[in-house]
């Protein structure tokens, strides 16, 4: 907001103001607002009806006129929003100007009366007069379908609006002119009158999605704060759906960083994460959301999904679909998506295929994969407290989700025997989780090349006498390979917080079987879960595995 637009101007502009008796009314104004109406675009028009009534139909008309305003402002006499005030004789026409631009618009302000006189145009840009015969704007100006007039208060006005402030208060003579017109297009007429409205009231009279939005949109090229805030307030108390809050995310960028607008667009967020939080439920519709809404389902933590790998592929996968050329699928990767897979989860496995993927620029793939090996490589204490670090930022790559399978540290040897220790840890809610026949998996590991996983149970002993937590190692099924395997299964325990052994023992592996102990600790299952059970070390289960092939 401009340094002009002071504090005392903003506390004028507060909600307890009500000026809405004084709206179009003359014996409270001293301007006049003249509103000259000129034709929408073509593409802009909806077949069938004279507006919107779905946000798609919405969403549609606005991608239509915003790309009929692209491609105008490729040519030199488009540049937006325009400031044009009349021209005294007297003055000579070399005055500094301000110029408003917005991409996504088409809105021009004038002070006038322009007739015979001309116009001097506030753009720094050197864009013809609107008078001029040869302008663009003079064949807006002869489009003109039909003018309204409005009695407004500037200092209300200027109050509420850095725009009209800005205007009414630029410093030239032309700014004491008491006629000022905006020309809009016939489906902005509605949105304006409904903005200038609240300008004075503090509220609106529409209610609908679609006509929520025209205002906001309104608000935003005007530069009304207030109104921006109050829109997305009312859009945020509607029933959001898939399509509504896919919408709220595609707005023009102008509106999307507005500060006024983030809690419409972080509800938006909130409802696709929650919405799409299991991903192989609705894997084809998640796959065909745009880059919006995979970035906010991608980017919560409480995303449900087997493993980072999974998130990983799923990202390619996505990527290969939207973005078929290379060099534009590498740019998103890079630049948007890369951010939202969290690399330091994901198993060295996978990471090795990173650096070879050519969907991934070297230079990015080796950076993230850098960073997440420097990252495991750190203590669980530097780990929780790197974590921490970037709790409140935007993306968080460093916190762990829940996923179906529980990542794990692995320590490989292949001499003098091979061999792999691995490191399973377990909260303490995710074990109370496991009650009173549970299961959970942690990621695979390999040895000699074959795949190999543990799983924690909560089962009966032997004697079906009391619930026990038991830990079993399992071999992938893969054909009718047999693999002869040595393991020992330990965990920490208090006082020391040492590793303590718990069981060892041998076993020949064929594909899809698994071994292990059914009551690890030897304890009943209450035991094993109440406050000062040894086991848990600020609530967190420590796992290790060691396996050997056998000669």
């Amino acid at each position: 907001m401009d340094s002009e637009f002071s504090a005392t101007t903003a506390r004028a502009s507060g909600a307890d103001s009500d000026f809405g008796f004084a709206f179009n009314d003359q014996n409270f104004s001293d301007r006049i607002l003249n509103l000259e109406i000129i034709p929408d675009v073509p593409e802009s028009k909806i077949d069938g009806g004279d507006g919107c009534a779905t946000l798609t139909e919405w969403a549609r008309d606005r991608k239509r006129r915003r790309g009929e305003i692209k491609k105008d402002n490729e040519a030199p006499e488009s540049t937006g929003i325009e400031v044009e005030l009349v021209e005294d004789l007297s003055i000579p026409q070399t005055e500094e100007t301000l110029a408003y631009d917005n991409q996504d618009e088409e809105a021009v302000a004038m002070m006038e009366d322009c007739g015979a006189d001309g116009v001097l145009p506030l753009n720094e840009q050197g864009v013809d007069s609107p008078c001029d015969s040869e302008s663009g704007w003079s064949r807006d100006s002869s489009a003109v379908l039909r003018v309204s007039t409005i009695h407004i208060s500037s200092p209300i006005l200027a109050a509420k609006s850095p725009f009209f402030y800005k205007l009414f208060s630029n410093g030239m003579r032309e700014s004491d002119q008491r006629h000022v017109t905006l020309r809009i297009h016939e489906s902005e007429e509605a949105a304006l009158m409904e903005l200038l409205n609240f300008m004075y009231s503090n509220t609106l009279s529409t209610t609908t999605p679609t006509a929520l939005l025209d205002v906001l949109m309104a608000a935003d090229k005007f530069e009304v704060v207030s109104c921006m805030r109050y829109c997305s307030r009312l859009l945020r108390n509607l029933p959001m759906t898939s399509e509504s809050a896919l919408l709220y995310l595609d707005l023009p960028s102008t509106v999307l960083m507005a500060e006024a607008v983030q809690p419409l667009t972080d509800a938006a967020k909130q409802f696709l994460a929650g919405r799409y939080k299991d991903i192989s439920k609705f894997q084809d519709e998640v796959l065909n959301l745009p880059l919006a809404g995979i970035e906010a389902v991608l980017a919560s933590d409480d995303l449900q999904v087997a493993s980072e790998d999974a998130v990983y592929d799923f990202v390619l996968k996505w990527a290969r679909i939207h973005y078929p050329r290379l060099e534009e699928r590498r740019d998103v990767l890079g630049t948007r998506l890369v951010r939202l897979i969290r690399f330091a989860f994901m198993t060295c496995r996978k990471l090795r295929k990173v650096l070879s993927c050519n969907d991934f620029d070297h230079d990015v793939a080796s950076k993230v994969v850098l960073d997440a090996l420097f990252f495991k490589g750190e203590t669980p204490y530097r780990q929780r407290a790197l974590a921490l670090e970037e709790a409140n930022a935007p993306y968080h790559r460093l916190v762990e989700r829940s996923y179906k399978y529980r990542p794990v540290k692995v320590v490989e040897f292949d001499l003098p025997r091979q061999q792999c220790v691995v490191y399973l840890d377990l909260k303490r809610d995710e074990c109370k989780h496991l009650f009173p026949a549970g299961r959970v998996y942690s990621q695979a590991f390999h040895l000699g090349g074959q795949g190999f996983f543990l799983s924690a149970h909560c089962n009966m002993d032997q004697q079906s006498s009391f619930h026990c937590f038991g830990l079993f190692l399992g071999m992938q099924e893969k054909g009718s390979v047999s693999f002869a395997v040595d393991y020992e299964f330990a965990a920490r325990s208090k006082p020391t917080d040492e590793f303590v052994s718990k069981y060892k023992g041998n076993y020949t592996f064929t594909g899809g079987k698994a071994v292990g102990y059914r009551n690890l600790f030897g304890v009943p299952w209450n035991a094993f879960m109440a406050d000062d059970s040894p086991f848990f070390i600020n609530g967190i289960l420590h796992l290790r595995a060691e396996l050997t092939i056998r000669q």
